[in-house]
């Protein structure tokens, strides 16, 4: 079956309320001429009459002229399917089945034409009615009802009504036969029967006889030519449908044109799916709706309660929890069909379960994105600080706590551990090789500071004390320390401990931070000096290179 764009569009200018009254039956039983008896119409105005061996309908037909009736004070538009008849000439039964099933799941109003009388087939072809009664009107407690059912009107039209009356005919053919051969087809009749009679408040039967006796010119009569009899029926008929019409309701609410054309290329491609059409795959194709509006809700949840990753293994499953649970009750609420809960909800259960997998995926990646991101941080910085200028330990251990609130608030997740760990691992080798060489480098800088007191003492402040001392310190590192001492004993020395603490109280302290500051304050060092000496240049006295004739002639006189 394909859907007809132009119909399609036809339908969803509808603005109103749609209610459906769809016939059904064998073809050739007269049905395209009573949905035309009930609109009030002309053969040529209305649906297609054939008097041909063939059937005349192909598929379903829609009247697009809606009937406006008032329905419980509202207006509601009603739309008339004619269908194509059963066990037409070149048609497979699973043909019939699509036709059947779309209108029963369509219609408002179901009007089963029969002739004659309820034959054995007639109650058989009511099978999918009955599943889909089953899957999609039952009712589950504590729920409201989401899909309303379409009511069923037997309609048999025969030339003799006397006796028993059609409402006691359709009554006695719905009783079970007996079976004591315990054939499966009788059984399965009786059990269409059994739920036919359980269906009986939502169905109804009325007896039409024939319009005339020359059915091939039906169309050629009008209503003064007709059985007045059956003039009479036909409009107890039309008020009947009437009664019975109501607007069709999907999710607890009246679908307009626009959702009964979803309605219907939803259920279209649900049939089509399968090699022979089922309620439960109808009543899974609406729940599929339902289901993606829950996963919709299930992840506006979770953005909502985990705005960004990584975050916490708990924290994630918890946000889970309470987002699918607020979307398993959503779905419990609007689902379709009378099946259990539990097997109603497993395949949305079954989705959580997927996205939950999905976001801890998700969720471990961005974590040992962001693990590594500070690790990688903290690798530079240890770097760094193994390389100081001016070796310090408590710069080390401060840039290390630092170091570790940071990865503590940008390391989160299941990464974290893992993560933490190696850092540690990472932080104590860093440490460890950090004291290894802190004495050595210490005992360097002395060195050094003692060659430039040396230099000091000569050329900048030329005081021969400064020379004196700086001399003798870098003579007795160099040489009493090798020869009397090991590095070992020094570092171990009281005076050297002394030293060591008066270095770390100078070089960092809550003032300043020498490694940083030590170039700039080298070249201020410099430019001041270069200052002082050119300030005392100034003061002193000009003397000239050569020989002046002042001081010529000073130097006669005093001769």
């Amino acid at each position: 079956l394909k859907v007809s764009q132009e119909g399609l569009n036809v339908i969803r200018s509808i603005k109103n309320p749609i209610a459906i009254v769809a016939v059904i039956g064998p073809y050739r039983s007269g049905k395209s001429f009573l949905l035309n008896q009930l609109l009030t119409l002309t053969c040529d105005e209305g649906f297609g009459v054939g008097h041909a061996r063939d059937t005349q309908t192909k598929g379903i037909w829609v009247w697009g002229d809606p009937m406006e009736m008032e329905v419980n004070g509202q207006t509601t538009s009603v739309l008339f399917l004619d269908t194509e008849g059963f066990e037409s000439v070149g048609k497979s039964s699973v043909y019939d089945d699509r036709i059947f099933a779309l209108a029963t799941v369509l219609s408002s109003v179901l009007i089963y034409n029969l002739a004659e009388t309820v034959k054995e087939a007639d109650i058989a072809k009511l099978s999918f009615a009955v599943e889909l009664a089953e899957e999609f009107y039952g009712r589950v407690k504590g729920r409201d009802e989401v899909f309303t059912p379409a009511k069923l009107l037997w309609l048999i039209q025969r030339d003799f009504l006397e006796g028993k009356t059609v409402q006691e005919m359709v009554r006695g053919a719905l009783q079970p036969v007996p079976n004591p051969e315990k054939d499966k087809d009788v059984d399965q009749v009786n059990l269409i029967r059994q739920s036919l009679n359980l269906m009986a408040a939502n169905s109804t039967a009325f007896g039409l006889t024939q319009p005339h006796l020359a059915r091939t010119r039906l169309c050629e009569l009008s209503d003064s030519d007709l059985d007045p009899k059956y003039v009479r029926q036909r409009n107890q008929l039309r008020q009947v449908v009437a009664s019975l019409v109501q607007p069709k309701i999907v999710s607890g609410k009246p679908v307009t044109g626009e959702e009964f054309a979803d309605l219907l290329e939803k259920t279209l491609n649900a049939l089509n799916k399968g090699h022979i059409p089922t309620a439960g795959s109808v009543v899974d194709a609406f729940n599929r709706a339902v289901q993606d509006k829950c996963l919709a809700l299930y992840h506006e949840a979770m953005r909502r309660l985990l705005p960004s990753l990584p975050a916490e293994e708990a924290a994630l499953v918890g946000a889970h929890r309470n987002a699918s649970g607020r979307a398993m009750e959503v779905f419990e609420r609007e689902r379709f069909g009378g099946k259990s809960a539990e097997d109603a909800i497993r395949p949305l259960r079954d989705e959580l379960r997927e996205a939950l997998i999905k976001l801890k995926r998700e969720n471990e990646f961005e974590s040992a994105k962001a693990c590594e991101g500070a690790h990688r941080g903290c690798e530079e910085e240890l770097d760094a600080l193994a390389n100081m200028r001016l070796p310090s330990v408590a710069k080390f251990d401060a840039r290390l706590d630092a170091c570790n609130h940071t990865v503590e608030q940008a390391c989160r997740g299941p990464s974290k551990t893992a993560y933490s760990d190696r850092l540690k691992k990472t932080w104590t080798r860093e440490r460890s090789q950090f004291l290894k060489e802190y004495n050595q480098r210490l005992f360097n800088w002395l060195v050094i500071g003692s060659l430039v007191l040396v230099v000091i003492g000569r050329f900048v402040v030329k005081w021969v004390v400064v020379e004196v001392l700086a001399w003798a310190l870098f003579v007795f590192l160099e040489t009493y320390t090798r020869i009397f001492w090991s590095f070992d004993s020094l570092y171990l020395n009281p005076a050297w401990r002394s030293f060591v603490n008066v270095w770390e109280a100078v070089v960092y302290n809550p003032f300043i931070d020498l490694d940083l500051w030590s170039v700039p304050l080298l070249w201020v060092g410099l430019i001041l000096v270069i200052m002082c000496r050119c300030y005392r240049c100034r003061k002193r006295p000009h003397t000239p290179l050569l020989p002046t004739h002042h001081d010529t002639l000073h130097t006669r006189r005093s001769e």
